[in-house]
């Protein structure tokens, strides 16, 4: 493991952009419009990714060495040359743990205080 546990704390706690593009791209790997897809399906339509946003965290999340750009393509009949296609590396899987992990147990926390969430 070429990282450190502060290197995965210190991106803590991450973007709820960047958390969202990871939980996407854990599957699979997709390009910009499949992972504003994705989000979407996944949350129900409750959060919607703006070209802008998704391309800023995707250009901070390849820097900070979360994601990078895969050589991989699909079938010529169901590509567009003009794509990008990103998949997860193992740091980004380190970091997203760490922040599902992060979250759970600010969810106990708040069970605890009787904010138990309200269903619908």
């Amino acid at each position: 493991m070429p990282w450190s546990r502060d290197d995965v704390d210190a991106l803590l706690p991450l973007p709820s952009a960047t958390f969202h593009i990871l939980m996407a791209l854990a599957e699979q790997e997709r390009h910009g419009y499949g992972i504003i897809q994705d989000v979407v399906a996944r949350t129900d339509g409750a959060l919607r990714l703006s070209a802008g946003t998704l391309y800023r965290s995707i250009q901070r999340m390849l820097e900070q060495g979360l994601i990078v750009e895969s050589n991989r393509r699909p079938a010529a009949a169901l590509d567009d040359e003009r794509r990008r296609y990103y998949r997860m590396t193992p740091f980004g899987t380190a970091v997203a743990r760490a922040e599902a992990a992060r979250l759970l147990r600010l969810v106990r926390l708040a069970r605890a205080s009787g904010l138990e969430p309200e269903t619908a």
